[in-house]
């Protein structure tokens, strides 16, 4: 029997020997794992013709999973507050050291021989991402002055513009030669303001409204003033301020008391009870004597039970004779 032997993509233990990377479920499993790194390593690929460059942001920092290597590699290369989009990828697959692992992971599990070029990248097509990576960063570094002179031009503006205002504002205001002329109207020069302003001395007294002309729109329903109570205009005491005479002595109690609150709480609590249980309809406040027990054969008393059986046939035997009696007087 073969030893044991881990499969990392199928994450099982399989004791057939090399049998297994020959079966169904092993070659699925490697097509998908495959597939699921082919399109990463297809953008990274069409990053060698045409390098970004892009400002640093946290998201440049995440890894994808060699499938050949076994490991996490960054996807990006970040450098200071730059990031050149598909990097770090790049830079994985043109080392010796994935261009052997992927050999022997292509011997392993048995792979299609020409899917293994797709994950493998020349030194000649990396040194040509090199130097599209150069061009990238020029570019960036002529857009950043651009943004640069723009921002700049943009604060000069605003500059100005403050000056200006601050100027307008300090200049002192010319005042008018009056031997010049004035350019006021001369229908103006002879009115007198002060004459025309109003006068609260000089106003009118208010008439009165008249409540019972017919063109008003509300209707009149006389003076409401009850001699000897006064009103809120007034200064008196709203009627909802006024304590009442049944108040005033305070020894009257507001809702019910505790004891009928612990009574009614009670029966709530027995409505939830089922209505024909034993005991439902017991009167509880009814007085009940000693003797309300009745007796089962001397249970409870002393001694043995042949004892209690005597005891309960006598008595029974003398209750009899009683009644017998009773009922020949």
């Amino acid at each position: 029997m073969a030893p044991p032997q881990r499969c990392a993509l199928c994450r099982q233990t399989f004791f057939c020997g090399r049998g297994h990377v020959y079966s169904r479920k092993h070659q699925r499993q490697l097509k998908e794992a495959l597939e699921r790194l082919l399109p990463q390593v297809e953008a990274a690929r069409k990053a060698i013709r045409a390098a970004q460059v892009e400002r640093f942001v946290p998201e440049h920092e995440r890894c994808c999973w060699c499938l050949c290597c076994g490991c996490e590699v960054r996807k990006h290369l970040s450098h200071g507050n730059l990031t050149v989009l598909h990097g770090g990828l790049l830079e994985h697959l043109a080392s010796p050291e994935h261009k052997k692992a992927t050999n022997k992971f292509w011997w392993e599990n048995k792979a299609e021989m020409q899917m293994k070029e797709k994950f493998l990248i020349s030194p000649q097509e990396y040194a040509r991402f090199k130097k599209s990576m150069v061009k990238g960063l020029d570019s960036y570094e002529e857009k950043e002055d651009e943004v640069i002179k723009e921002m700049a031009a943009h604060i000069r503006e605003v500059e100005r513009s403050r000056q200006e205002v601050v100027r307008s504002v300090l200049e002192p205001q010319t005042v008018p030669d009056p031997e010049e002329g004035s350019s006021v109207p001369e229908s103006w020069k002879g009115t007198n303001y002060s004459s025309q302003q109003p006068s609260h001395v000089d106003l009118p007294p208010a008439p009165e409204l008249a409540w019972m002309e017919p063109e008003q729109p509300l209707t009149f329903i006389g003076h409401q003033d009850m001699p000897g109570v006064g009103n809120v205009h007034s200064g008196a005491t709203p009627p909802w301020m006024v304590q009442d005479e049944d108040c005033s002595s305070g020894n009257q109690q507001i809702g019910p008391s505790y004891e009928e609150f612990l009574k009614e709480r009670e029966k709530q609590k027995l409505k939830k009870l089922p209505p024909d249980r034993v005991g439902a309809n017991f009167d509880h406040s009814s007085s009940t004597s000693a003797g309300w027990l009745p007796s089962f054969g001397r249970v409870w008393n002393n001694g043995r039970r042949w004892q209690s059986r005597h005891q309960f046939k006598s008595e029974a035997a003398a209750k009899k004779k009683q009644q017998s009696h009773k009922e020949k007087t």
